[in-house]
């Protein structure tokens, strides 16, 4: 298999210590330490910040999902897989 190949069925995997071919997950990883610098003691963070994390994680337009949030297309997935419209018309 060619490096770094990715299709729509498949997971994408790349060369081990090769972060170039890894930009969503290093882009989120700097994303994160901007809460969680390395010098931080991990088992002093508590749920609620955990969670405040990740909330403004998953609230962050990107890019790479048209300027929707991982949250949006999250729940549009689901909503598909449930066979239902995930933005319902108003009646």
């Amino acid at each position: 298999m060619p490096k770094c190949e990715a299709s729509r069925d498949y997971p994408m995997f790349c060369d081990p210590s090769s972060p170039w071919q890894k930009g969503t997950v290093e882009n989120t990883n700097r994303r994160a330490r901007r809460w969680l610098p390395r010098k931080r003691d991990i088992t002093a963070v508590t749920d609620h910040e955990l969670k405040m994390i990740c909330d403004r994680l998953n609230a962050t337009p990107r890019k790479c999902l048209g300027w929707k949030t991982p949250a949006e297309v999250f729940r549009e997935k689901m909503m598909v897989e449930m066979d239902r419209s995930p933005y319902p018309q108003k009646q």
